[in-house]
Order: C-alpha cells, then sequence, then structure tokens
C-alpha cells in the first residue's frame, strides 16, 4: 500500500509541476506587410509564372499534352524496333503492330484533346472579358 502511495504522490507532483509550466505563453506580434505586401514580394521572385490562374492551368495542359505525345512517339519506336528484332516470330510481330496502332489512336486522341483545350480556352476567353 505504502508503495502504490508513494507512486501517486510522485506522479501527481509530476503532474502539477508539468501545468505549471504549461500555464505560461508567450505571443508574436506581426508588424509585416500582411497578405498584399507579400504577394508583392511574391511576383517579384524570378521563376515564378506572371499571369492569373487561367493561364497557368492552360500552360501545364499544354505542358502535359505535348510530353504525352512525346512519350507516344517513344513508343512508336520502340515497337519499331520491336518489330525489327521478332526475327520472322509472328507472336512478336503482332505484338508490335498491336502497340502500334494503340499508340496512334492515342496520338489521335492527344491532338483532340489539345485542340478541345485550345477552343475551350479561346471560348473561356471571349465569356470573361
Amino acid at each position: 500500500m505504502k508503495i502504490l502511495s508513494r507512486t501517486t504522490t510522485t506522479l501527481a507532483s509530476a503532474v502539477l509541476s508539468t501545468l505549471s509550466y504549461a500555464t505560461t505563453a508567450h505571443a508574436q506580434v506581426f508588424d509585416g506587410p500582411g497578405i498584399l505586401g507579400g504577394l508583392n514580394a511574391a511576383g517579384g521572385i524570378a521563376g515564378l509564372p506572371n499571369g492569373d490562374v487561367r493561364s497557368t492551368i492552360i500552360r501545364i495542359l499544354r505542358t502535359v499534352l505535348s510530353f504525352l505525345a512525346l512519350a507516344a512517339v517513344i513508343t512508336i519506336i520502340i515497337a519499331g524496333i520491336i518489330l525489327i528484332l521478332s526475327l520472322g516470330n509472328e507472336e512478336q510481330k503482332d505484338r508490335a503492330k498491336r502497340i502500334i496502332f494503340y499508340t496512334l489512336i492515342g496520338l489521335v486522341i492527344i491532338l483532340f484533346a489539345r485542340v478541345i483545350v485550345g477552343i475551350v480556352t479561346v471560348y473561356l476567353a471571349g465569356q470573361v472579358s
């Protein structure tokens, strides 16, 4: 029983000493330029795009579509290498032909997506202005 009493007393004193430290709080005062000052300062950082969100999203979409088109061309080149190295194996030749066929379909879809992005951006620019 004495051990339980000592443990409880030690635990209670540890909790009380911890709580006495937690009651002190220090605050900082902000004397900066505010949100507008921060935005103006961020606009001057080199490498950040200047403009609205719409133009940034359009630029990102065009970049992604361009990289997809590049990936499709690389895939066609790899399929051509597979076709050349098939050495008459019909399964490998059919596999390479399927890769080229599906990649060409993907390229057409990428082209249409790029056209749709262009049309939508021109249409939205006309509606906003």
